[in-house]
């Protein structure tokens, strides 16, 4: 024993620096095996070579991920024959849709598994306060069963309103099942939720928790997060978009500073694949596989044609990235972007400014101030190429904004909850509606207008500017890829 502690007092450097090269080893090759893209791919081998310590705890909680899921295949397969059902009723009335929107329909399908289906109502809802009455209505006629998926569902007045009436229907009989992730609602499941949850459950109600947020080597507490916010209602009705389950997004608890949101209720078909979501999270966090059989129910197809769109680490297929980028690629007049975090992927970039070259009138706002300065920062650095390129940049000048839609030209839109990030497109789970309507382009068009009227143009230039502003723009828009 004594003959070993004096050659590792002899030897330590060597073998500190042995175990320095092969840890590096080990993990440049689980890197390169995942095969990302070549410049992430280098940055995370040169920052675990350079600075081993550092590097290793960031790749550890923050590095790329692939995350492994079960299949529910027989439910997939009876949403797939009652999809085909709508799909036919849909093409009967619209018999020659534009080759764009069905080219755009088959990448979305390609990518993310989810085919085309309709509404027979999409109702776009401005502000948490709106949001919240609908939902609450929605829930209080319910009968059969309630789903909702959220990543914030704090333990305030807003959430204790609707939880209160999600125990109220559980105690009646009808099946409740709450998740929501582990970081983004921590509150609720720290020690201000634990009666209001013990209630829930007591009542009848099922819970479960996305990604509990544990320092083991298994969960990182940044990434892998369900970012998205889904609530369907007897099957039926189904709501999505930006809007937490938070007073910071209620105008009636916070009126001088809620955030400014946009959110999306459905009726009809298009209803099932926000339910196939759901149903894919609630097996993954929670392990249960039962479901009431009428929980992908058909029904008759609407006049509006919807292609609901899941990303997540789960998937190579990135549906969100890929359908933002043929969205903004077939634009012929006008694209309008609005979204709360702007630190764009590169094709995404290039995408954008190559729109505004060949004549598109390319307009994005984002807020003066997120609620991320080094975000806000990060945004920045990338103003100047666009405005060089004739790409209009707004920063709105009111409350916190939030809301993540895209208009382009006059027949197609999308509202989700995937921002404008790398994290949103590549790292968490999103889910985001695709929407085939003139009339909805037209109301998300008309908002854009109305919320510029409380947003200043960037004016300035960034490259322009004093050494003081750059520098931080510039090591921030360095740390994109994990913003």
């Amino acid at each position: 024993m004594q003959a070993a502690l004096n050659f590792l007092m002899l030897h330590w450097k060597s073998l500190l620096g042995w175990v320095w090269l092969l840890t590096g080893i080990y993990l440049a090759i689980r890197i390169v095996w995942q095969q990302r893209s070549p410049a992430a791919t280098l940055a995370w081998i040169l920052a675990l070579c350079l600075i081993p310590p550092v590097g290793l705890v960031l790749y550890h909680f923050v590095g790329p991920r692939r995350v492994e899921r079960q299949s529910l295949r027989r439910m997939r397969s009876r949403a797939l024959l009652a999809s085909e059902t709508d799909l036919q009723a849909l093409r009967a009335n619209n018999p020659h849709p534009p080759v764009w929107a069905t080219q755009h329909s088959r990448l979305i399908e390609a990518s993310s598994g989810i085919p085309p289906s309709s509404c027979s109502k999409v109702e776009r809802l401005l502000g948490g306060a709106a949001t919240l009455r609908s939902i609450l209505q929605a829930v209080q006629c319910a009968c059969q069963h309630i789903h909702l998926e959220y990543y914030i569902f704090e333990p305030d007045q807003t959430g204790k309103r609707l939880l209160s009436a999600l125990t109220e229907r559980a105690r009646n009989g009808v099946k409740v099942r709450l998740l929501v992730d582990g970081v983004g609602s921590s509150a609720l499941l720290g020690w201000r939720g634990r009666a209001m949850l013990q209630a829930f459950v007591q009542a009848g109600g099922e819970f479960a928790v996305f990604h509990p947020a544990r320092l083991d080597r298994w969960r990182p507490l940044v990434n892998l997060r369900t970012h998205r916010k889904i609530v369907v209602v007897d099957g039926s009705i189904g709501f999505t978009g930006g809007i937490n389950i938070t007073d910071e997004e209620n105008e009636e608890q916070l009126p001088k500073t809620a955030y400014r949101d946009t959110h999306l209720r459905m009726e009809g078909a298009g209803v099932r694949w926000l339910q196939y979501v759901f149903m894919q999270d609630w097996v993954y966090a929670s392990g249960k596989h039962r479901f009431e059989p009428e929980v992908l129910a058909p029904h008759a197809p609407g006049p509006f044609a919807v292609h609901v769109v899941a990303s997540g680490p789960d998937s190579d297929g990135q549906s969100i990235h890929q359908s933002v980028l043929h969205a903004i690629s077939i634009a012929e007049q006008r694209i309008l972007l609005t979204t709360p975090y702007f630190v764009p992927t590169e094709p995404t970039f290039f995408a954008l400014m190559n729109a505004a070259l060949r004549g598109v009138n390319v307009q994005i706002l984002v807020p003066r101030r997120s609620d991320s300065w080094l975000v806000t920062v990060a945004a920045r650095s990338y103003f100047g190429v666009l405005r060089e390129a004739g790409v209009k940049i707004f920063e709105y000048q009111g409350n916190m904004l939030h809301a993540k839609t895209l208009v382009v030209d006059d027949n197609y839109s999308m509202v989700g909850t995937a921002n404008f990030d790398n994290r949103s497109f590549l790292l968490n789970f999103e889910i985001a509606v695709a929407l085939f309507s003139p009339e909805l382009n037209r109301q998300l068009a008309d908002d854009f207008v109305h919320d510029l009227g409380r947003a200043r143009l960037v004016a300035f230039n960034p490259r322009s500017t004093q050494w003081y502003h750059r520098l931080p723009a510039s090591f921030a828009r360095l740390l994109s890829p994990l913003l």
